[in-house]
């Protein structure tokens, strides 16, 4: 194992830990308490495909940092409530310090709640559809892939419905963080504790 696809580190308490979870303390308590751990509702599916796509090309701690204020700015990430935003919700958001200020990202968010809303079986079904496909636990960082094979059909039927923002790695990103496939380490205290849910 290399420095530099380091594999599961002892954290604060004892246990192991997927290492970058020990950066910060936003990242301790997020790889804890939610990464990975199964979301099957259509707005908290919403929200994280939402933040991954903000997240693009910035760091997740910046994201982390200004979640409530994307929660203030995006209704909660209700989705019926974004897809009626308009000209001046998009105006408003720019305007917003709490949030990333970029207009692409605030339209697309607004564009995936109307395409989401117009989903057959709503954006959770169609999300965990894609779940799972590992074959086995990573060791190290090295074994964590950056997309999948289902996380490309994943972006590419989003794409279909009208999502944007929405490439494999974003998606790949969100199914990491809802729980649809468990990329802690193998030897991370937390690999598998939301199996069956």
């Amino acid at each position: 194992m290399s420095a530099a696809s380091p594999g599961a580190r002892q954290g604060p308490d004892g246990l192991l830990r997927c290492p970058w979870s020990l950066a910060t303390t936003e990242y301790l308590a997020y790889h804890d308490e939610e990464w990975g751990r199964p979301v099957r509702d259509d707005r908290g599916i919403f929200e994280r495909l939402c933040l991954e796509a903000f997240q693009s090309g910035l760091s997740w701690l910046t994201i982390l940092r200004k979640r409530e204020g994307f929660r203030r700015a995006f209704a909660r990430f209700d989705i019926q409530a974004v897809a009626s935003f308009g000209p001046g919700d998009v105006a408003r958001l720019l305007g917003d310090p709490g949030i990333v200020r970029n207009r692409a990202k605030i339209e697309a968010a607004i564009g995936n709640a109307r395409a989401a809303l117009a989903l057959p079986g709503g954006l959770a079904a169609l999300v965990w559809s894609f779940a799972g496909g590992q074959e086995r636990a990573p060791v190290t960082l090295a074994d964590v892939p950056a997309s999948t094979p289902g996380s490309k059909a994943l972006a590419k039927e989003l794409r279909r419905h009208g999502f944007s923002f929405t490439g494999p790695v974003t998606v790949y990103a969100t199914l990491q963080a809802c729980g649809a496939v468990d990329d802690h380490l193998a030897s991370c205290y937390r690999r598998g504790a939301y199996a069956g849910q």
